[in-house]
């Protein structure tokens, strides 16, 4: 795996003719990048210090829409800048693009010189400074899991989303045979990525046609939020480029199983994980007894942040290896919270809530979060629960729909401590709104059922 560019690489890559252009991005509320084009030669000479955006880009929907009912931007405040401010340290070769790198922006206010607080990467970070404070860092690492197609994003956008043919035929978990036909896509995703300084461990078929899985290795908090990022962005780029579409959304056919982006998390303390106790049950530290007892408390107040759209909800069924209740489990795929690794020192808990669509920074900020308000109150953890949680009605469900998370996300008196009142509500604004645009749509459904009928 080759190391992350410094400043003077860079120097030396354009002046070899290496690279001439780098992306300048930021991560919008949607987990996407967004950014700029700077020919090589412009950011080596002022942008590698700042630029600037539209504060819009962190209050728009998914349509790029501007939303009325934000504190942050609006047009009675003329949508003003914000400073994208780069982060040296992710620069980077982005191989599967033409003499390309890219660097990730932290997101000032123009006016006060401070970060803008509901900036996802300072979401996040704001979490990792309150558990330094405790002395623990956070490692983590996200599942990538998205579907290929057999068309393009232009083909599949002409045919209105409709009659859309994934790239296999059958469900291929784990499946060697089918995933070499697949290789095309997701071997140059694999190498592109490992040469672009993020640690990818493997691909895999998932457990349905045309679906695949992405797993990358486990790093501190906000790598692995930033791998995750580019990797996702990475997929689509590489599928275009080879004739094909990948999509996270995590429900794209009633028929169909959804896609997942399970969370594992684990604290460490003196270079050592320290969610793992030898003597205790499981293997399980007090320190991660009360920590999941944190995350499994507060699951439903940040449910909005593992699930942000109304699709995302489409996913949890049962009989589908997505959750639909919030009880810890040990190696049980039916909870919502898996222990993996169960009496050894690489013992962790496993969210398997959120879903493909996710952005992982305000994810794993919000399962922090939680976790952190667990230690601190020293919540005590119940039992692990046994069997198939799909049919056991004495454990607490997962909100079934957008509307009911947003219900509770917005009364979250933890998420307002841990993330500032202003944060939940600009994100309770986030959520309503794609509430709102949904109530008003007219479903392909509905009209296919009531057209004739009604």
């Amino acid at each position: 795996m080759k190391a992350m560019l410094t400043l003077e690489a860079l120097k030396g890559a354009a002046k070899e003719g290496k690279i001439d252009t780098v992306l300048v991005c930021l991560v919008d509320m949607q987990g996407r990048l967004m950014g700029k084009r700077f020919h090589v030669s412009n950011f080596l000479e002022s942008a590698w210090e700042e630029t600037h955006c539209c504060n819009y880009l962190l209050a728009t929907d998914l349509e790029m829409a501007t939303p009325d009912g934000y504190a942050s931007s609006s047009w009675e405040g003329g949508y003003g800048d914000y400073i994208m401010k780069p982060d040296l340290t992710t620069l980077r070769v982005l191989p599967w693009l033409e003499a390309t790198a890219l660097v990730l922006c932290d997101i000032i206010d123009h006016h006060t010189h401070e970060a803008v607080p509901h900036s996802p990467r300072a979401v996040l970070k704001k979490q990792i400074e309150r558990l330094d404070k405790l002395g623990y860092s956070a490692m983590m690492a996200t599942e990538l899991e998205f579907f290929l197609f057999k068309e393009s994003l232009d083909e599949i956008r002409h045919q209105h989303y409709m009659n859309l043919e994934p790239i296999s035929a059958y469900n291929e978990d784990y499946h060697i045979f089918q995933t070499t036909k697949e290789e095309p896509v997701m071997r140059r995703l694999r190498n592109s990525l490992y040469a672009a300084g993020i640690p990818i461990e493997n691909s895999k078929g998932e457990a349905e046609s045309g679906q695949e899985e992405l797993n990358i290795r486990y790093s501190e908090a906000l790598l692995c939020a930033d791998h995750h990022t580019i990797a996702k962005q990475a997929t689509k780029e590489i599928a275009w480029q080879q004739g094909h579409a990948a999509t996270f959304l995590p429900k794209w056919h009633s028929d169909r199983v959804g896609s997942a982006s399970h969370v594992h998390l684990s604290l460490w303390k003196n270079k050592k994980n320290a969610f793992y106790k030898k003597a205790n049950i499981h293997g399980m530290s007090e320190t991660m007894q009360h920590f999941v007892a944190g995350m499994l408390h507060y699951a439903a107040d940040y449910t909005v942040m593992l699930a942000p759209y109304v699709n995302s909800y489409k996913r949890f069924m049962k009989g589908t290896f997505a959750p639909t209740k919030t009880a810890w489990s040990v190696d049980n795929r039916t909870a919502g919270f898996r222990v993996c690794g169960e009496s050894t020192s690489a013992v962790r808990i496993e969210c398997r809530i959120p879903g493909s669509d996710v952005n992982p920074y305000l994810a794993q900020a919000a399962l922090l979060a939680a976790g952190i308000k667990g230690l601190e109150d020293k919540l005590p953890l119940a039992d692990a629960a046994t069997g198939d949680l799909y049919n056991d009605d004495n454990v607490p469900g997962i909100p079934t729909t957008l509307r009911d998370a947003i219900s509770v996300f917005k009364e979250s008196d933890m998420l307002k401590e841990a993330m500032g009142a202003d944060v939940v509500e600009h994100y309770t604004r986030c959520a309503q709104w794609e509430q709102d645009s949904f109530d008003v749509a007219v479903t392909q459904w509905e009209v296919a059922r009531g057209f004739e009928r009604a």
